[in-house]
């Protein structure tokens, strides 16, 4: 694991994004813990969190790409802070778009917010995390439908390792639409990062809670050789 991976996993503990406990997640799952991304609402946690972002997008899919596409509503502030972000650390200049969830008949018109896409576009794709692979299903017919495109891949900030309907979400992400994935971390990093180890004065993964985990994976991972 890199050293901007590390910094990334406390960087959430700190935004109270990586939260452990009882959630259920978006695919209706009981899960010990979660990740939710509306909890970065500073400028300066935004301006961070990009830069993780783009780190992990040019490491995987390198610079040379046009859109940068975030899934309404959580993906807008991503795609935006991660757009700047290439900018300024890579002076990549790279156009940003969202959908809408209903389309706009006046003024600004269409199913799009932001830059439109048009034929012959190399679009990177950017959420906060994929469990199940729901979102990408609804996303892609978005992004298919403006033109003759290319989507280059997926980048999530936390690949949750976990299946879809039978190998991992983000394996039949890449086997069944053709894109590529990546993520900033996957949750073994962040188990390996913070189990019994003190940060900031507290042990946030304990024996307890990694039982929880582990029961968690139990039922929901990957199956073996399926990941």
């Amino acid at each position: 694991m890199e050293k901007y991976q590390e910094q990334f996993i406390e960087f959430m503990i700190d935004c109270q994004v990586l939260k452990f406990g009882d959630f259920v997640t978006k695919s209706g799952r009981k899960t010990p813990f979660f990740v939710n991304t509306g909890f970065y609402r500073t400028g300066g946690q935004l301006m961070k969190l990009g830069e993780y972002y783009a780190e992990a997008i040019v490491g995987k899919f390198g610079k040379d790409f046009d859109v940068l596409f975030g899934p309404a509503y959580k993906g807008i502030p991503l795609s935006v802070a991660t757009a700047i972000a290439l900018k300024a650390k890579y002076g990549i200049e790279v156009r940003y778009s969202s959908n809408r969830k209903e389309i706009k008949d006046h003024g600004d018109t269409g199913i799009l917010l932001g830059s439109p896409i048009q034929d012959g576009d190399r679009v990177v794709i950017i959420e906060d995390v994929t469990t199940a692979g729901t979102s990408i299903k609804e996303t892609l017919p978005i992004i298919k439908a403006q033109g003759d495109v290319k989507v280059l891949g997926l980048c999530v900030s936390v690949d949750r390792q976990e299946r879809g309907e039978k190998k991992s979400a983000l394996t039949e992400i890449r086997e069944g639409f053709g894109i590529d994935t990546t993520s900033i971390v996957t949750m073994t990093d962040v188990i390996n990062h913070l189990y019994d180890k003190p940060y900031k004065g507290t042990v946030v993964i304990d024996d307890l809670m990694k039982q929880k985990i582990d029961a968690y994976y139990a039922e929901y991972g990957a199956r073996r050789g399926h990941e």
